[in-house]
């Protein structure tokens, strides 16, 4: 289905973003507890702590993804973005 350059390729964005995710996460609940969290207009958030940890963490690392992602786009020759096979 998937090419083992593009398998590859997606595993270097994929891996340091998920250890990155962890980082952050472990930084910001250091700092914020999550029975604390309020929405914008002021209520209460009321989520379980384990889903609040869950939902972050799926956060941050869709973010680093991305950002590791965009990198490896902008990254590429001019030869590798006009040929025919992408991966």
């Amino acid at each position: 289905m998937w090419s083992p350059a593009f398998r590859q390729q997606a595993l270097q964005v994929l891996w340091p973003s998920f250890l990155m995710a962890g980082v952050l996460e472990m930084l910001l609940f250091a700092v914020v507890d999550p029975d604390n969290l309020q929405w914008f207009g002021g209520v209460a958030f009321d989520w379980p702590r384990q889903a609040v940890y869950t939902v972050t963490f799926f956060i941050f690392w869709g973010v680093m993804a991305l950002s590791g992602a965009l990198t490896m786009l902008l990254m590429r020759s001019t030869d590798e973005m006009n040929r025919q096979d992408p991966f």
